[in-house]
Protein backbone atom coordinates (compact mmCIF):
# COMPACT_ATOMS: atom_id res chain seq x y z
CA UNK A 1 0.00 0.00 0.00
CA UNK A 2 1.24 3.36 -0.62
CA UNK A 3 -0.10 6.05 1.26
CA UNK A 4 0.89 9.97 0.40
CA UNK A 5 -0.80 13.13 1.91
CA UNK A 6 1.25 16.16 1.41
CA UNK A 7 1.20 19.96 0.81
CA UNK A 8 4.48 21.33 -0.84
CA UNK A 9 4.76 25.80 -1.66
CA UNK A 10 7.30 25.69 -4.48
CA UNK A 11 7.30 29.55 -4.94
CA UNK A 12 3.88 30.45 -6.36
CA UNK A 13 2.82 26.26 -6.84
CA UNK A 14 1.25 24.85 -4.50
CA UNK A 15 0.98 21.03 -4.31
CA UNK A 16 -1.37 19.21 -2.01
CA UNK A 17 -1.80 15.56 -2.87
CA UNK A 18 -3.50 12.43 -1.23
CA UNK A 19 -4.35 9.30 -2.07
CA UNK A 20 -3.47 6.03 -1.95
CA UNK A 21 -3.15 3.17 -3.88
CA UNK A 22 -2.13 -0.71 -3.56
CA UNK A 23 -1.35 -1.79 -7.13
CA UNK A 24 1.70 -3.21 -9.00
CA UNK A 25 2.25 0.18 -11.13
CA UNK A 26 0.68 3.63 -10.54
CA UNK A 27 0.50 5.63 -13.30
CA UNK A 28 0.60 9.88 -12.55
CA UNK A 29 -1.04 11.30 -15.28
CA UNK A 30 -1.02 14.94 -15.54
CA UNK A 31 -0.28 17.91 -18.49
CA UNK A 32 3.28 19.55 -18.09
CA UNK A 33 3.29 21.35 -14.58
CA UNK A 34 0.51 19.32 -12.87
CA UNK A 35 3.13 18.22 -10.18
CA UNK A 36 3.53 15.17 -11.28
CA UNK A 37 7.80 15.09 -10.71
CA UNK A 38 7.30 17.12 -7.65
CA UNK A 39 5.00 14.28 -6.39
CA UNK A 40 7.75 11.57 -6.87
CA UNK A 41 10.65 13.88 -5.57
CA UNK A 42 8.66 13.99 -2.37
CA UNK A 43 8.58 10.30 -2.30
CA UNK A 44 12.07 9.86 -2.82
CA UNK A 45 13.69 12.51 -0.45
CA UNK A 46 14.76 14.73 -2.92
CA UNK A 47 11.93 17.34 -1.74
CA UNK A 48 10.93 17.50 1.76
CA UNK A 49 6.64 19.02 1.62
CA UNK A 50 5.64 21.29 4.92
CA UNK A 51 2.78 18.77 5.88
CA UNK A 52 1.46 15.64 5.70
CA UNK A 53 2.93 12.19 5.20
CA UNK A 54 4.49 9.11 3.10
CA UNK A 55 3.99 5.77 3.46
CA UNK A 56 4.56 2.31 1.96
CA UNK A 57 3.15 -0.63 3.39
CA UNK A 58 4.40 -0.65 7.44
CA UNK A 59 7.23 1.95 6.47
CA UNK A 60 7.41 6.02 7.18
CA UNK A 61 9.31 7.84 5.09
CA UNK A 62 8.10 10.98 5.90
CA UNK A 63 5.70 12.59 8.54
CA UNK A 64 5.62 16.12 9.21
CA UNK A 65 3.94 15.74 12.41
CA UNK A 66 6.01 13.05 13.72
CA UNK A 67 9.60 14.76 12.55
CA UNK A 68 10.23 11.68 10.48
CA UNK A 69 12.07 12.59 7.11
CA UNK A 70 14.22 9.73 6.25
CA UNK A 71 17.13 10.88 3.53
CA UNK A 72 16.73 9.49 0.17
CA UNK A 73 19.80 7.14 0.78
CA UNK A 74 17.40 5.36 3.63
CA UNK A 75 14.48 4.97 1.91
CA UNK A 76 14.99 2.71 -0.61
CA UNK A 77 13.29 4.17 -4.13
CA UNK A 78 14.89 3.25 -6.92
CA UNK A 79 14.61 6.60 -8.96
CA UNK A 80 14.74 6.36 -13.39
CA UNK A 81 15.25 9.33 -14.80
CA UNK A 82 14.06 10.94 -18.49
CA UNK A 83 17.99 10.66 -19.02
CA UNK A 84 19.65 7.55 -18.10
CA UNK A 85 22.27 9.07 -16.20
CA UNK A 86 24.89 6.27 -16.38
CA UNK A 87 27.86 6.45 -15.08
CA UNK A 88 30.47 6.94 -18.54
CA UNK A 89 33.79 5.71 -17.06
CA UNK A 90 32.06 2.75 -16.49
CA UNK A 91 30.37 -0.48 -18.56
CA UNK A 92 27.28 -1.70 -18.51
CA UNK A 93 28.05 -4.65 -15.99
CA UNK A 94 29.93 -2.15 -13.88
CA UNK A 95 26.60 0.28 -13.60
CA UNK A 96 24.19 -2.14 -13.04
CA UNK A 97 25.86 -3.63 -10.40
CA UNK A 98 27.01 0.10 -8.31
CA UNK A 99 23.94 -0.09 -6.78
CA UNK A 100 23.77 -3.30 -5.27
CA UNK A 101 27.35 -2.54 -3.55
CA UNK A 102 25.86 -0.38 -2.00
CA UNK A 103 23.06 -2.67 -0.15
CA UNK A 104 23.94 -5.12 2.43
CA UNK A 105 23.35 -8.97 1.24
CA UNK A 106 21.04 -9.52 3.78
CA UNK A 107 18.74 -6.93 1.90
CA UNK A 108 19.73 -8.15 -1.48
CA UNK A 109 16.12 -10.02 -2.74
CA UNK A 110 16.35 -9.03 -6.53
CA UNK A 111 19.62 -11.14 -8.06
CA UNK A 112 21.61 -10.04 -10.61
CA UNK A 113 21.11 -12.33 -13.39
CA UNK A 114 17.63 -12.39 -12.99
CA UNK A 115 17.76 -8.66 -13.68
CA UNK A 116 19.88 -9.48 -16.69
CA UNK A 117 17.49 -11.78 -17.77
CA UNK A 118 14.74 -9.63 -17.46
CA UNK A 119 16.17 -6.91 -19.22
CA UNK A 120 17.54 -8.77 -21.93
CA UNK A 121 21.01 -7.04 -20.72
CA UNK A 122 23.42 -10.25 -21.40
CA UNK A 123 24.86 -9.53 -24.51
CA UNK A 124 25.35 -5.65 -23.18
CA UNK A 125 27.38 -6.82 -20.82
CA UNK A 126 30.97 -5.52 -21.56
CA UNK A 127 29.76 -2.52 -23.66
CA UNK A 128 30.25 1.07 -22.81
CA UNK A 129 27.79 2.91 -22.05
CA UNK A 130 28.29 5.69 -25.14
CA UNK A 131 27.90 2.83 -27.65
CA UNK A 132 24.08 1.77 -26.35
CA UNK A 133 21.24 2.79 -28.23
CA UNK A 134 18.76 5.16 -26.44
CA UNK A 135 16.40 1.63 -25.49
CA UNK A 136 19.65 0.08 -24.29
CA UNK A 137 20.63 2.85 -21.69
CA UNK A 138 17.09 3.30 -20.29
CA UNK A 139 17.47 -0.86 -19.80
CA UNK A 140 20.58 -0.24 -18.17
CA UNK A 141 19.48 2.73 -15.95
CA UNK A 142 16.16 0.03 -14.83
CA UNK A 143 18.62 -2.99 -14.18
CA UNK A 144 20.82 -0.43 -12.03
CA UNK A 145 17.66 0.93 -10.26
CA UNK A 146 16.45 -2.98 -9.76
CA UNK A 147 19.42 -4.12 -8.06
CA UNK A 148 19.75 -1.23 -5.70
CA UNK A 149 17.20 -3.21 -4.38
CA UNK A 150 14.38 -0.73 -3.83
CA UNK A 151 10.64 -1.41 -2.25
CA UNK A 152 9.73 1.36 -4.58
CA UNK A 153 10.26 2.11 -8.26
CA UNK A 154 9.90 5.42 -9.65
CA UNK A 155 9.84 6.19 -13.56
CA UNK A 156 9.81 9.96 -14.24
CA UNK A 157 8.88 10.10 -18.20
CA UNK A 158 11.56 7.29 -18.82
CA UNK A 159 10.73 7.07 -22.40
CA UNK A 160 10.29 10.86 -23.31
CA UNK A 161 13.67 10.72 -25.63
CA UNK A 162 12.52 7.85 -27.25
CA UNK A 163 11.29 7.02 -30.48
CA UNK A 164 7.82 4.64 -31.41
CA UNK A 165 9.44 1.56 -31.63
CA UNK A 166 12.07 1.84 -28.51
CA UNK A 167 9.18 2.73 -26.61
CA UNK A 168 7.14 0.18 -27.09
CA UNK A 169 10.21 -1.96 -26.51
CA UNK A 170 10.56 -0.47 -23.31
CA UNK A 171 7.16 -0.98 -22.53
CA UNK A 172 7.17 -4.27 -22.38
CA UNK A 173 10.49 -4.93 -20.66
CA UNK A 174 8.52 -3.17 -17.28
CA UNK A 175 5.33 -5.48 -18.02
CA UNK A 176 7.96 -8.18 -17.73
CA UNK A 177 9.01 -6.70 -14.47
CA UNK A 178 5.38 -5.90 -13.18
CA UNK A 179 4.34 -9.17 -13.91
CA UNK A 180 7.35 -11.31 -12.51
CA UNK A 181 8.88 -9.58 -9.99
CA UNK A 182 5.92 -7.34 -8.69
CA UNK A 183 7.74 -4.78 -7.80
CA UNK A 184 5.40 -1.62 -6.47
CA UNK A 185 6.34 0.85 -9.47
CA UNK A 186 5.29 4.58 -10.05
CA UNK A 187 5.24 5.37 -13.26
CA UNK A 188 5.16 9.22 -14.63
CA UNK A 189 3.89 10.56 -17.92
CA UNK A 190 1.58 13.18 -19.85
CA UNK A 191 1.24 10.24 -22.80
CA UNK A 192 -2.11 8.59 -22.53
CA UNK A 193 -0.99 5.21 -24.76
CA UNK A 194 1.76 4.97 -22.19
CA UNK A 195 -0.08 5.44 -18.85
CA UNK A 196 -3.17 3.24 -20.16
CA UNK A 197 -1.14 0.52 -21.29
CA UNK A 198 1.02 0.10 -17.96
CA UNK A 199 -0.84 1.45 -15.22
CA UNK A 200 -2.94 -0.86 -13.41
CA UNK A 201 -4.05 2.28 -10.90
CA UNK A 202 -3.89 5.93 -12.19
CA UNK A 203 -3.88 8.96 -10.45
CA UNK A 204 -4.35 12.33 -12.37
CA UNK A 205 -3.02 15.13 -11.69
CA UNK A 206 -4.00 18.94 -12.64
CA UNK A 207 -2.39 22.41 -10.81
CA UNK A 208 -1.19 20.41 -8.19
CA UNK A 209 -4.29 18.63 -7.10
CA UNK A 210 -5.50 14.93 -7.35
CA UNK A 211 -8.40 14.50 -9.65
CA UNK A 212 -9.15 11.35 -9.90
CA UNK A 213 -8.09 7.71 -8.44
CA UNK A 214 -9.16 4.42 -10.22
CA UNK A 215 -8.80 1.93 -12.49
CA UNK A 216 -7.41 3.60 -15.90
CA UNK A 217 -10.99 2.05 -17.84
CA UNK A 218 -12.78 4.58 -15.28
CA UNK A 219 -9.97 7.51 -14.34
CA UNK A 220 -9.80 8.28 -17.74
CA UNK A 221 -13.51 8.80 -18.41
CA UNK A 222 -12.82 12.17 -16.27
CA UNK A 223 -9.83 13.46 -18.18
CA UNK A 224 -11.62 15.70 -20.93
CA UNK A 225 -10.34 18.30 -18.49
CA UNK A 226 -7.40 18.51 -18.22
CA UNK A 227 -5.70 16.51 -21.83
CA UNK A 228 -5.49 18.24 -25.13
CA UNK A 229 -8.75 17.71 -27.33
CA UNK A 230 -6.94 15.48 -30.02
CA UNK A 231 -5.92 12.74 -26.79
CA UNK A 232 -9.18 11.63 -25.43
CA UNK A 233 -9.53 7.91 -25.22
CA UNK A 234 -11.40 5.09 -23.98
CA UNK A 235 -10.00 2.09 -21.86
CA UNK A 236 -11.20 -1.33 -22.76
CA UNK A 237 -10.41 -4.37 -21.03
CA UNK A 238 -10.61 -6.95 -22.89
CA UNK A 239 -9.04 -10.67 -23.33
CA UNK A 240 -7.43 -12.54 -26.27
CA UNK A 241 -9.64 -15.29 -28.28
CA UNK A 242 -8.03 -15.83 -31.19
CA UNK A 243 -5.26 -15.18 -33.61
CA UNK A 244 -5.69 -15.40 -37.42
CA UNK A 245 -2.13 -16.19 -38.55
CA UNK A 246 -2.29 -15.96 -41.82
CA UNK A 247 -4.30 -12.38 -41.98
CA UNK A 248 -1.90 -11.69 -39.28
CA UNK A 249 -4.74 -10.48 -36.79
CA UNK A 250 -5.75 -11.11 -33.24
CA UNK A 251 -9.12 -10.76 -31.67
CA UNK A 252 -10.29 -8.95 -28.78
CA UNK A 253 -13.37 -9.80 -26.38
CA UNK A 254 -14.95 -7.98 -23.83
CA UNK A 255 -18.16 -7.66 -22.51
CA UNK A 256 -20.69 -6.89 -25.25
CA UNK A 257 -18.48 -7.26 -28.38
CA UNK A 258 -15.24 -8.17 -29.80
CA UNK A 259 -12.17 -6.00 -31.42
CA UNK A 260 -9.98 -7.01 -34.37
CA UNK A 261 -6.07 -5.56 -33.77
CA UNK A 262 -2.73 -6.25 -35.75
CA UNK A 263 -1.23 -9.70 -34.33
CA UNK A 264 -0.17 -10.06 -30.93
CA UNK A 265 2.69 -12.29 -29.20
CA UNK A 266 0.04 -13.41 -26.08
CA UNK A 267 -1.57 -15.98 -25.85
CA UNK A 268 -5.34 -17.39 -25.86
CA UNK A 269 -6.73 -16.12 -22.57
CA UNK A 270 -4.04 -13.43 -22.01
CA UNK A 271 -5.48 -10.02 -20.59
CA UNK A 272 -5.17 -6.91 -22.92
CA UNK A 273 -5.91 -3.43 -22.00
CA UNK A 274 -6.89 -2.05 -25.48
CA UNK A 275 -6.62 2.51 -25.97
CA UNK A 276 -8.90 3.47 -28.45
CA UNK A 277 -8.78 7.08 -29.59
CA UNK A 278 -11.90 8.97 -30.13
CA UNK A 279 -10.72 10.52 -33.15
CA UNK A 280 -10.28 7.02 -34.73
CA UNK A 281 -14.20 6.16 -33.93
CA UNK A 282 -17.40 6.89 -36.45
CA UNK A 283 -20.90 6.33 -35.81
CA UNK A 284 -23.36 4.56 -37.95
CA UNK A 285 -26.87 4.31 -37.48
CA UNK A 286 -27.29 1.21 -39.14
CA UNK A 287 -25.00 -1.74 -39.04
CA UNK A 288 -22.97 -1.01 -42.36
CA UNK A 289 -22.36 -3.59 -45.56
CA UNK A 290 -19.23 -3.32 -47.73
CA UNK A 291 -17.23 -1.38 -46.12
CA UNK A 292 -13.33 -2.76 -45.56
CA UNK A 293 -13.43 -1.48 -41.64
CA UNK A 294 -13.41 -4.96 -39.29
CA UNK A 295 -14.57 -3.53 -35.74
CA UNK A 296 -18.17 -2.59 -36.21
CA UNK A 297 -19.74 -2.80 -32.67
CA UNK A 298 -23.02 -2.59 -31.26
CA UNK A 299 -23.88 -0.07 -28.39
CA UNK A 300 -26.32 2.73 -27.21
CA UNK A 301 -25.25 5.86 -26.82
CA UNK A 302 -24.92 6.95 -22.87
CA UNK A 303 -24.14 10.66 -23.11
CA UNK A 304 -23.24 13.41 -25.62
CA UNK A 305 -20.79 15.97 -25.08
CA UNK A 306 -20.93 19.23 -27.03
CA UNK A 307 -19.09 22.13 -24.85
CA UNK A 308 -19.35 24.75 -27.66
CA UNK A 309 -16.79 23.05 -29.62
CA UNK A 310 -16.74 22.37 -33.28
CA UNK A 311 -16.32 18.54 -32.72
CA UNK A 312 -18.97 16.74 -30.18
CA UNK A 313 -17.83 13.56 -27.86
CA UNK A 314 -20.36 10.74 -27.96
CA UNK A 315 -20.34 7.85 -25.57
CA UNK A 316 -21.32 4.44 -26.30
CA UNK A 317 -22.10 2.04 -24.39
CA UNK A 318 -20.93 -1.58 -24.98
CA UNK A 319 -21.64 -4.00 -22.26
CA UNK A 320 -19.82 -2.27 -19.66
CA UNK A 321 -17.54 -0.45 -21.43
CA UNK A 322 -17.71 2.76 -23.02
CA UNK A 323 -15.95 3.98 -25.72
CA UNK A 324 -15.99 7.58 -26.84
CA UNK A 325 -16.69 8.77 -31.00
CA UNK A 326 -15.53 12.11 -32.02
CA UNK A 327 -17.30 13.50 -34.85
CA UNK A 328 -18.43 17.20 -35.88
CA UNK A 329 -21.52 18.67 -35.00
CA UNK A 330 -22.63 18.05 -38.59
CA UNK A 331 -22.33 14.72 -37.99
CA UNK A 332 -24.31 15.13 -35.06
CA UNK A 333 -27.19 17.14 -36.50
CA UNK A 334 -27.61 14.71 -39.61
CA UNK A 335 -27.05 11.92 -37.38
CA UNK A 336 -29.45 13.05 -34.89
CA UNK A 337 -28.13 11.43 -32.03
CA UNK A 338 -29.62 11.30 -28.65
CA UNK A 339 -28.73 9.19 -25.53
CA UNK A 340 -30.88 5.96 -25.88
CA UNK A 341 -30.34 5.72 -29.43
CA UNK A 342 -28.54 2.74 -30.56
CA UNK A 343 -25.65 2.67 -32.90
CA UNK A 344 -22.89 1.00 -34.05
CA UNK A 345 -19.13 2.00 -33.21
CA UNK A 346 -16.90 1.76 -36.44
CA UNK A 347 -13.35 1.39 -35.58
CA UNK A 348 -10.65 0.89 -38.06
CA UNK A 349 -8.34 -2.33 -36.94
CA UNK A 350 -4.86 -0.60 -37.88
CA UNK A 351 -5.54 2.56 -35.95
CA UNK A 352 -4.45 -0.17 -32.86
CA UNK A 353 -0.38 0.28 -32.72
CA UNK A 354 2.02 -1.51 -30.18
CA UNK A 355 1.55 1.75 -28.12
CA UNK A 356 -2.02 1.60 -27.81
CA UNK A 357 -2.61 -2.22 -26.58
CA UNK A 358 -0.64 -3.46 -23.72
CA UNK A 359 -1.08 -6.52 -21.40
CA UNK A 360 -3.11 -6.34 -18.33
Amino acid sequence: MIDVDIDQWLDRFHLAVAFRADAPIVGLFGRSGAGKTSVINAIAGIATPQRGHIRINDATLFDAAQRVDLPPEARRIGYVFQDSLLFPHLDVKANLLYGQRLRPVAERFIEAERVVDLLGLGPLLARKTHTLSGGEKQRVAIGRALLAQPRLLLLDEPLAALDGARKSEILTYIERLRDELRLPMFYVSHSIPEITRIADTVVLLADGKCLAIGDAEDVFERIAAVIEDDDAVSVVETRIIAHDEPEHLTTLAFEGGRLVVPRLQGAIGDRVRATVRARDVSLALQRPAGISILNVIAGCVASVNIEGRATVDVRVAVGRALITARITRRSLRELDVQPGHDVYALIKAVSFDQNSVGYA
